[in-house]
């Protein structure tokens, strides 16, 4: 069976200066910086061709911020993007407002917060998970086909989606504190399969230099 690999990657920072957890909400583009995040994650896929890898799907969610993250690394290899619903960010009650730990307070919001394991507040994880692995699984056979064995496949997501997807991958508990995601922006989580089996999990930052001056709303 061929070897083939999967990096989710995450989008770079967002433009918002209200603090806004968006979610879904669209027009929420990248910032300055998160330009220069997006061109660093497209050089990382570049010096990857150039060692030899064989990177040949590209996929993003639909949400503006992942589609402008993933048009450098389309540019720089000379793919098209595929737009994926099922690689989108997760729902969230508390979308669209600023200041969450404020509302957190209000008894209105209470009932949200009856089970953190689910969690209550938004789309379960498990149920993440399965639509994440579901995309992640055709992208691998899309890969594969294109590129032959050892293809690779590059999916623009978002922190929590992909967060939950590794704790699965590495067989984790699902639920979590969202202050210790391992998930920076722009970083690549890469899995990687020897057939349909999952071997192993793979992190790395190629914008952990950028890192101390972005801003990184945990749930966003």
């Amino acid at each position: 069976m061929p070897l083939s690999t999967v990096h989710l990657l995450r989008h770079g920072e967002v433009h918002n200066p209200d603090r806004v957890l968006y979610g879904r909400l669209p027009n929420f583009r990248l910032s300055e910086l998160g330009r220069e995040m997006a061109q660093r994650a497209a050089d990382f896929f570049a010096q990857r061709v150039e060692g030899g890898a064989k990177i040949s799907y590209l996929v993003a969610s639909p949400l503006t911020r992942a589609q402008e993250t993933a048009q450098p690394t389309a540019a720089a290899l000379g793919l098209e993007i595929v737009t994926d619903e099922r690689i989108i960010e997760a729902e969230n009650h508390f979308e669209g407002l600023s200041d969450v730990k404020r509302h957190l307070r209000d008894p209105r919001h209470w009932r949200y917060l009856r089970n953190p394991m689910l969690p209550s507040w938004g789309e379960p994880y498990s149920g993440q998970v399965a639509r994440v692995m579901a995309a992640v699984q055709d992208a691998r056979h899309a890969a594969v086909e294109r590129g032959g064995e050892g293809a690779e496949a590059v999916l623009v997501s978002h922190q929590l989606p992909i967060w939950v997807t590794r704790l699965a991958a590495e067989q984790r508990r699902l639920w979590h504190d969202p202050r210790r995601r391992q998930c920076t922006l722009t970083s690549v989580t890469s899995l990687k399969f020897d057939g349909e089996r999952l071997v192993g999990v793979e992190y790395c930052e190629p914008s952990a230099d950028l890192l101390p001056g972005a801003a990184n709303i945990p749930g966003a």
